[in-house]
């Protein structure tokens, strides 16, 4: 029997997007996306905010379509479905913390970080030209790849 394990993610990007070129003929497009919880402190009576940050990665090949990259800036609202999974990395002071990651199958911008864009007609909300699906079902990863 077959399995599902992915997540949906509304978010806005934290930094713009950094794109690697690996081996084998692969580039990784990486970003930062905030989650924030808000609640009512029920002691104080303040709004209070939580903020989750995920490190997301969209899979490429060398040579095919970059356009998303355009559009992953900082500011920009995002919609992101993929597989979650947790990597520990050692931080500079030697101290060791887990990251919550995305490898991303799926980018739909529904709020770019500059609304002149929009009001340019850069991006139309109303077309699916802004939504990208990104697969390398044929190729396997090595633990390297996520580094």
């Amino acid at each position: 029997m077959a399995t599902v394990f992915e997540t949906r993610l509304i978010g806005n990007i934290g930094k713009d997007a950094h794109v690697k070129t690996m081996e084998r003929g692969i580039v990784a497009i990486n970003f930062p996306v905030a989650h924030n919880k808000n609640w009512k402190d029920k002691k104080t009576g303040q709004m209070r905010t939580k903020t989750t940050w995920v490190n997301c990665t969209i899979w490429k090949r060398d040579g095919s379509n970059m356009r998303i990259t355009d559009f992953l800036t900082r500011g920009t609202l995002v919609e992101v479905l993929g597989t979650p999974f947790a990597k520990t990395v050692q931080l500079e002071d030697g101290q060791m913390r887990t990251e919550i990651r995305l490898n991303v199958s799926k980018t739909n911008i529904l709020r770019p970080a500059n609304r002149e864009d929009d009001a340019h007609g850069y991006i139309d909300q109303d077309d699916n030209e802004d939504q990208y699906v990104t697969s390398l079902d044929d190729y396997t990863f090595d633990g390297d790849d996520f580094e």
